[in-house]
């Protein structure tokens, strides 16, 4: 008789966007991110049968049962119910993707799925509201990583996000992935997104274990050094925002293909690449330059295409940084959630002034600091 695996444990950070949203959903086009200090954990454990998922942001678990490196069947705990499998796919569908694509690699690999439970709680949001702080990605990154754990498969950073981004494609194939990068690396990273639809042609084509083998068109991804002598303020507006329903809406506007995007991807594409050449060089006022020169552009953007990206706490938010010598952007699609800024590490009256100058303008600081480690134990 074998024994049963131990419960295992596992968190990702968050993560902030730098400067490269939008942009970032085409294959091959580069972001700066930064994972932060605030994280979800998945915490797996042993059951009789099935799978059991809860978490702390939904009302009660469920139960699926595998069938085929997938699920077959879901239910509440007293029972099989439509209601349940639709509640689950659509409650927690991030988590259940993340335990399928782990499922799928177990089956290719001929070996049994365990029953398992798959509890997770997340430091991402308030009372049930997102902070905007890639939830998503965190809980995709450390569900898979306790999952695979959990079931004795040793995974490279690599192959963790290779996998979390499968499990997210299989939900929103426009997700950059660029959240899963910073969750599963930490620290301030430069990435580039794969193409997604050739991943996940490649994973139904010839499986997952070649998707975590092959090479990935588009995709890039290394770690940074962090800014030599800012200090990283961060800045929640209330108020919560669907980057998906944003880049739905770029996308549904015909704008992809004219000269307004084109001159948008060039432009933040230089503003990425020169903040990272800034980064390497620990040359700090360069860094502030393409900051301001990036919110530029993402206002340029709104002013065009009419997106709602800047809202009046995010517009404050960065010209309260701007009046005090720093830089500052919405960080992610915008239209809510959280904007960032940088400043003097060493100017403690200014960052003073600029949380208070926020907290009038309706603008929550958060006191958040950069994770240098991604997913870990």
């Amino acid at each position: 008789m074998t024994s049963r695996p131990e419960t295992v444990v596992r968190r990702a950070p968050g993560k902030l966007f730098i400067a490269g949203e939008y942009a970032v959903v085409e294959p091959g086009n580069p972001a700066l991110l930064v994972a932060v200090d605030r994280h979800v954990t998945a915490t797996v454990s042993p059951v009789e049968a099935g799978v059991v998922i809860s978490s702390d942001l939904a009302a009660r678990p469920v139960r699926m049962r595998w069938q085929d490196g997938g699920f077959g069947g879901l239910g509440g705990l007293g029972g099989d119910s439509a209601a349940d499998e639709q509640r689950a796919r659509a409650g927690l569908p991030h988590v259940v993707s993340a335990v399928e694509v782990v499922g799928r690699l177990l089956a290719e690999r001929g070996r049994p799925a365990p029953a398992l439970e798959v509890s997770i709680s997340s430091r991402l949001h308030d009372n049930g509201t997102k902070f905007g702080l890639g939830s998503s990605g965190a809980v995709t990154v450390a569900t898979v990583a306790a999952v695979a754990s959990f079931c004795g498969l040793r995974l490279s950073p690599d192959s963790l996000f290779r996998l979390a981004m499968l499990a997210t494609a299989g939900i929103d194939a426009k997700a950059s992935g660029g959240d899963l990068a910073a969750s599963t690396w930490g620290g301030w990273i430069a990435y580039q997104a794969p193409d997604r639809a050739a991943v996940l042609d490649l994973a139904r084509r010839r499986g997952v274990e070649e998707a975590l083998r092959a090479p990935w068109p588009g995709f890039g991804v290394r770690r940074l050094p962090p800014p030599h002598g800012l200090s990283l303020e961060v800045g929640w507006t209330g108020t919560p925002a669907s980057t998906a329903s944003l880049v739905s809406g770029l996308n549904r506007r015909t704008w992809r293909g004219t000269a307004s995007h084109q001159r948008f991807t060039e432009t933040t594409t230089d503003c990425v690449r020169a903040s990272v050449s800034a980064l390497e060089r620990g040359d700090r006022e360069e860094l502030l330059r393409q900051i301001r020169r990036a919110r530029r552009e993402l206002a340029r953007l709104d002013d065009e295409v009419g997106l709602g990206i800047f809202t009046p706490e995010l517009t404050a938010l960065c010209d309260a940084a701007e009046a005090l010598g720093g830089a500052a952007k919405p960080s992610g699609a915008g239209g809510g959630d959280c904007g960032i800024a940088l400043l003097d590490a060493e100017a403690a009256q200014d960052i003073s002034h600029l949380r208070q100058r926020w907290a009038t303008a309706g603008v929550r600081p958060l006191l958040i600091r950069p994770a240098m480690e991604g997913n870990e134990e």
